[in-house]
């Protein structure tokens, strides 16, 4: 019998790793973000992180090098979620008309919950401040800046979006205009503005 399983347990073990490192290393990212924005980046410490964790300093220190490590990458864990979840909503809408506003809503929403959310904690917007200083959100933004250009892109040849404008600058218009959903309260407020957005899209008559 112990031959039997021989072929499986290292794989099953591997995994078994893999899922452990991932879930320590959520716990890191969590317990650091939460402790900047409640304290400032200045104020938290790796030992400090490494007890609100439970884990021990020798083992963060595996996984990051200094606070400042941490909580890019648990921006960028956050970046690439909301890309995926653009992505999603933009796989289950029928056609390109209601591709194009179902994600523009999505864009909204996401970026009003998260200026929402770093308001509401004591040191938020140092957080965004420092988070949004580094390369890879220029990336993200390029890619959701194409992921919606490639949307207009449909929406011009379906006959939902004006064409005497290049895409790419109908994106850029998109983008900054939806930027307002940060000062908004309500969901309403942010179908309102997507509306506005769109209003601006429709093909000139």
């Amino acid at each position: 019998m112990v031959f039997a399983y021989r072929g499986f347990v290292p794989k099953l073990w591997s995994e078994t790793i893999k899922a452990h490192r991932r879930e320590v290393q959520d716990t890191i990212l969590e317990t650091a973000s939460a402790l900047v924005a409640e304290r400032g980046l200045l104020s938290v410490t790796m030992s400090q992180i490494a007890e609100k964790a439970g884990i021990g300093r020798a083992t963060l220190y595996k996984y990051f090098p200094d606070v400042e490590a941490i909580v890019l990458a648990w921006h960028e864990r956050q970046v690439a979620r909301h890309l995926e979840h653009l992505v999603e909503v933009r796989d289950h809408a029928s056609d390109a008309g209601r591709r194009l506003e179902a994600v523009l809503d999505a864009y909204a929403v996401i970026h009003q919950r998260r200026v929402h959310h770093h308001r509401h904690e004591p040191y938020g917007n140092e957080l965004s401040t420092f988070v949004h200083r580094d390369e890879h959100v220029a990336h993200a933004e390029h890619q959701v800046h194409q992921l919606i250009t490639e949307l207009l892109v449909d929406a011009v040849d379906a006959g939902n979006v004006r064409d005497d404008v290049p895409a790419a600058e109908l994106a850029s218009y998109c983008l900054h205009a939806l930027a307002a959903a940060g000062n908004l309260r309500s969901k309403v407020d942010v179908q309102r503005l997507v509306a506005v957005v769109l209003s601006g899209l429709r093909p000139v008559r």
